[in-house]
């Protein structure tokens, strides 16, 4: 069991630390903008909180990269990698692009919810922005998703930490204004964002097409690289249950932002602060999920159904422990975290409190997202999806809007109910996953 523990964070760091060296990003554009003012900080809030739900839905899109190229890998087929990863790859190309105009061209709705006039006329410049630079973005994380699939996950992480000096200089040339540069400061942001993705992606399409260690997948790509309708629906079997599953959970955290925004800026800025440290540390257990899902599609490609069970307890157990050391984090320096973002004592006492309740769902949320991924890796994505919608849609929401408003607990109440959405979520996936592999492990063994 520890060993398969051990295989599985080994195959995890790299991804891990690209998905911190991105998450790191959106903390280090909101404290440069915070240091602006508060409201700045509530306007880039919106509109993260507004581009989430479709940029995840974008992610989850790619994911069935990633799942697809493993099982053939695991079949020891490189062809079909090839094939799967072309094919992938338009595929998440119209998506983001589609993504992508929806949200440069309906922008307009960030007047329609309800938010501070003074932060909406701040966000919607930066929505623009931040919609147009999701194209580089998801083409980079297709890209990131076929090398992850091979289990070369040094790659793209490496790029990422690249990224991470780029975008900190160009924000704070552009932000600031510094060395004769215009002050543009939330717009800056938006900008510096746009270029690094643009750069970091095609980076990543150079060393693909280029590199020794991809050139077997590139050279058959006369044969292979040809569009089929059977495999785009291979691909959107796993994408769309998987992009649902991601959006809603990332969509009940946007609601649950843009409700709060409606209680003032205050609390929406405070509401940004718990939730980017929360996201954070999330990335943790996103990367623990990817490369047990990896592994478990890899066995489940070759039909080694003990060892998808080895796999999945062991990182089970690896998210748990995980999860346990977040929550002591969160609740030890729950006053110094906010004091990164903002000065202001109304919302670092507010974030404060929030941080207690983000302690407190560190569990439940890091084993969920380890049970959605190893679900994902045996190509149970349906009923995982309905499971995912009851937990966060009709429980967790309205348990947080009925606290928030009708007993009046304001942001806390929210976020109790983000709590009941992931211990539910995080009940059902894993004993889903538990009944089903401990099921095939019996027919393994029998045959």
């Amino acid at each position: 069991m520890s060993s398969e523990a051990g295989k599985t964070i080994k195959l995890a760091l790299p991804i891990i630390i690209g998905e911190l060296a991105q998450m790191a990003l959106h903390l280090i554009d909101a404290a440069m903008v915070g240091a602006i003012s508060y409201k700045q900080l509530a306007a880039a809030a919106l509109v993260l909180n507004a581009l989430n739900i479709p940029f995840v839905f974008g992610i989850g899109i790619t994911i069935s990269v990633s799942q697809m190229v493993s099982m053939a890998h695991g079949r020891r087929d490189g062809n079909l990698v090839s094939h799967y990863f072309f094919n992938g790859f338009v595929l998440c190309a119209v998506a983001a692009v589609a993504i992508s105009c929806l949200l440069v061209f309906g922008r307009n709705i960030l007047y329609h919810l309800g938010q501070d006039p003074e932060v909406v006329v701040l966000a919607l410049p930066f929505m623009k922005l931040m919609g147009m630079s999701l194209v580089p973005m998801l083409l980079f994380m297709t890209l990131k998703q076929f090398t992850d699939g091979l289990e070369y996950t040094r790659t793209a992480m490496l790029l990422s930490l690249i990224g991470m000096p780029v975008n900190i200089f160009l924000n704070w040339l552009l932000i600031y204004g510094n060395l004769g540069f215009p002050r543009m400061e939330l717009v800056g942001a938006g900008w510096a964002t746009l270029i690094t993705r643009t750069f970091i992606f095609l980076l990543l399409a150079l060393v693909v097409l280029k590199h020794s260690t991809f050139k077997r997948y590139i050279l058959v790509s006369r044969s292979q690289w040809k569009l089929k309708v059977k495999t785009m629906k291979e691909l959107l079997h796993i994408g769309v249950p998987s992009s649902l599953q991601m959006g809603m959970e990332a969509g009940a955290f946007a609601v649950s932002g843009i409700i709060i925004g409606t209680l003032g800026a205050v609390s929406q800025a405070s509401h940004q602060i718990a939730l980017s440290c929360a996201s954070f540390t999330f990335m943790v257990s996103m990367g623990l999920a990817q490369a047990g899902s990896i592994r478990v599609s890899n066995a489940y490609g070759g039909h080694n159904f003990s060892l998808i069970a080895k796999i999945g307890r062991s990182t089970l157990i690896t998210a748990l422990c995980y999860g346990i050391f977040c929550a002591v984090i969160f609740a030890v320096f729950r006053f110094q975290l906010p004091q990164l973002f903002n000065n202001n004592s109304e919302v670092v006492h507010l974030a404060s409190g929030l941080l207690l309740f983000a302690a407190v769902f560190q569990i439940s949320d890091s084993t969920q997202a380890i049970g959605a991924g190893l679900l994902r890796g045996i190509k149970d994505v349906k009923i995982p999806t309905i499971l995912v919608a009851i937990s966060y849609w009709v429980v967790g929401l309205p348990v947080g809007y009925l606290l928030a408003f009708h007993f009046e607990m304001g942001a806390t109440g929210m976020w109790l109910g983000l709590i009941t959405g992931l211990t539910l979520a995080s009940i059902f996936l894993i004993l889903r996953f538990l009944r089903i592999s401990k099921r095939n492990e019996g027919v393994s063994l029998a045959a």
